[in-house]
């Protein structure tokens, strides 16, 4: 009978062991690299990036939604929301009923107002996880109410190093206080693509530098003992296209620039005519300006979801992959600006160009291992990562039976 007792009791031990394990609250980790396109994975030496794709879930490409540009497409991974639903509709914006134009690096990115959805911390944080970011758009500003507990304020001289190291930080507070949630994000990558090109040295080193960043974080979660409940998911905002020396479109050429005002311009065109001008400027650029595509706001091809948002400009351009649409004045500033950066890549172009289309990995304890699937749209990545977590995800614009089949349990 005492031998019969001590098994009984060995199989208990066991069964709440199991349960305890099954029920341990999962982590995910969200890492953004800016600009790493979809090919950079296969094209240089990324050792830590192919050991994650290998034990998890790959797609071919990462398709952005419109404008392929980092503040819009990084708040639509978090909140399955377009950028023309979600109101981060550029990485300039102008609002009429604003004061201040909303800009990346200005104060008006904390203000609530200009951010639309809800990202998955404010999930998180509704439904009783912690959550924490080491940069990410959106972030800062306390959106639906909530004002995160952790966060870091952006500032791009932080290495590469110390973001790692203040994730797993956060990763090795007691178990009572660590986010299930987090995020962090490397600029390299996009930098080296905008100054030298996709084809660079320049872009290979960086894709070295933060892949090794990548190696550090999931070494340090192995140290901490987390790898049984913890989800490394690697995305992009968007790819680069090369920008080839005179491929410049001057504007300034078909329409007279003091009739309007520039909100934007580059890989894309942002335009508000003054007024009783509007029909007469998309006259004198529609079908008119070589490699530029000319659009009014409402006209704008149905896929990209860009046309009901005030925030969008009443003319809208889209410059043909590798083009740049600027004027005479700003290129005269430029020449003369001695810390003026190369121009050898851009984005911002047409989501549905290869170029464009960036990076998906996905590794974890719930995740499938070995899958390659087709590119995908952004937009769907949110109920991914609700999923992971959990969570009741907020009304979006994404489809969770596009990434359903990432799992290793089809019961999402």
């Amino acid at each position: 009978m005492k031998r019969l007792a001590f098994v009984l009791l060995a199989f208990l031990v066991w069964i709440v062991g199991v349960g305890a394990h099954a029920v341990a609250d999962p982590i995910l980790i969200l890492i953004s690299f800016d600009g790493f396109r979809w090919d950079y994975l296969d094209r240089y030496p990324a050792p830590n990036l192919k050991a994650l794709a290998a034990d998890g879930v790959r797609a071919r490409g990462l398709i952005p939604s419109f404008p392929s540009f980092t503040f819009p497409n990084h708040y639509t991974i978090v909140t399955g929301l377009y950028p023309g639903h979600h109101g981060i509709v550029a990485n300039t914006i102008d609002d009429l009923s604003f004061p201040e134009r909303f800009t990346m690096s200005a104060e008006t990115a904390r203000d609530p107002r200009w951010w639309g959805g809800e990202p998955i911390w404010v999930t998180a944080e509704r439904q009783g996880k912690r959550s924490a970011s080491m940069f990410w758009p959106g972030s800062e500003a306390p959106i639906g109410g909530i004002t995160r507990a952790r966060f870091v304020p952006f500032d791009d001289k932080v290495s590469n190093a110390d973001r790692v190291g203040k994730v797993l930080e956060w990763l090795s507070l007691p178990a009572a206080e660590r986010p299930s949630f987090l995020n962090v994000y490397f600029s390299e990558t996009d930098h080296a693509g905008h100054d030298h090109g996709p084809d660079s040295t320049e872009v290979r080193d960086a894709v070295a530098h933060v892949d090794a960043a990548l190696g550090d974080l999931i070494a340090g979660v192995h140290r901490l003992g987390l790898d049984d409940r913890t989800t490394e998911v690697v995305v992009s905002d968007h790819g680069m296209a090369a920008t080839p020396p005179g491929h410049l479109v001057y504007l300034d050429d078909y329409v007279d620039q003091y009739d309007i005002d520039f909100v934007d311009m580059g890989a894309m065109l942002q335009l508000r005519p003054y007024r009783g001008l509007e029909d007469a400027i998309y006259r004198r650029l529609h079908g008119r300006v070589p490699h530029v595509t000319i659009y009014r706001r409402e006209e704008t091809p149905a896929r990209w979801h860009y046309r009901d948002n005030p925030r969008i400009q009443p003319i809208i351009g889209v410059a043909d992959e590798g083009w740049t649409i600027t004027t005479h004045e700003r290129e005269k500033t430029r020449a003369e600006d001695p810390e003026a950066k190369p121009r050898g890549g851009a984005h911002g172009y047409d989501p549905r160009l290869r170029s464009m289309q960036g990076l998906f990995v996905a590794a974890g304890p719930r995740v499938r291992r070995g899958l390659v699937v087709a590119p995908f749209e952004n937009v769907h990545i949110y109920d991914f990562l609700c999923a992971l977590l959990d969570l009741k995800p907020a009304p979006n614009d994404g489809d969770p039976a596009v990434t359903r089949k990432f799992f290793a349990s089809t019961s999402h």
